[in-house]
């Protein structure tokens, strides 16, 4: 009952480098699944004419990180449950040995994260990444900065660790 020839193999083939990615962008595994949920429903009703471009992966991340940059835009409101989630289906999330940097990585503003990611993690120029986020060049290249200054000075062993070494 495909009424949309291959977007079900689309998601099949890209759900958990989606999910990574959104999880880069979001710092939390629960945002980063509500991030790809939505963007596959909008990839979903827009799929008869991304499915003939080039690079429909693309098209869903650039609608992640534009959906991820709206919620600054909007507050949000955190819905409390008894039971935590389920773990199941979270193996692609960092590891315990990884988790300091990236919880580095979320604690800086959302703007800073999000051009991080997109210049690290997706590769991208800072004319594409503004392209993305719908900003300026340098607004790109001043964010970067700023927050790999903010996650050099956090991850940086501090000033009275260096001298002694007994």
């Amino acid at each position: 009952m495909d009424d949309e020839p291959g977007f079900d193999s689309f998601v099949a083939e890209h759900a958990d480098a989606l999910l990574r990615y959104g999880y880069v962008l979001t710092g939390n595994p629960h945002d980063a699944a509500d991030l790809v949920q939505e963007a596959l429903l909008r990839l979903r009703g827009a799929w008869p004419r991304v499915r003939r471009k080039d690079s429909p992966q693309s098209y869903a991340r650039t609608t992640m990180a534009r959906l991820h940059i709206s919620v600054w835009r909007r507050r949000r409101r955190e819905h409390l449950t008894g039971e935590p989630p389920e773990r199941a289906g979270h193996e692609v999330f960092p590891s315990d040995e990884e988790q300091g940097l990236w919880e580095e990585l979320s604690a800086l503003p959302r703007r800073q994260r999000a051009v991080l990611v997109l210049r690290y993690y997706e590769q991208l120029t800072d004319a594409e990444i503004a392209k993305v986020l719908g900003i300026s060049s340098g607004t790109v290249r001043s964010q970067a900065s700023r927050g790999l200054d903010k996650l050099r000075s956090s991850l940086s062993p501090s000033p009275a660790t260096h001298g002694s070494m007994r």
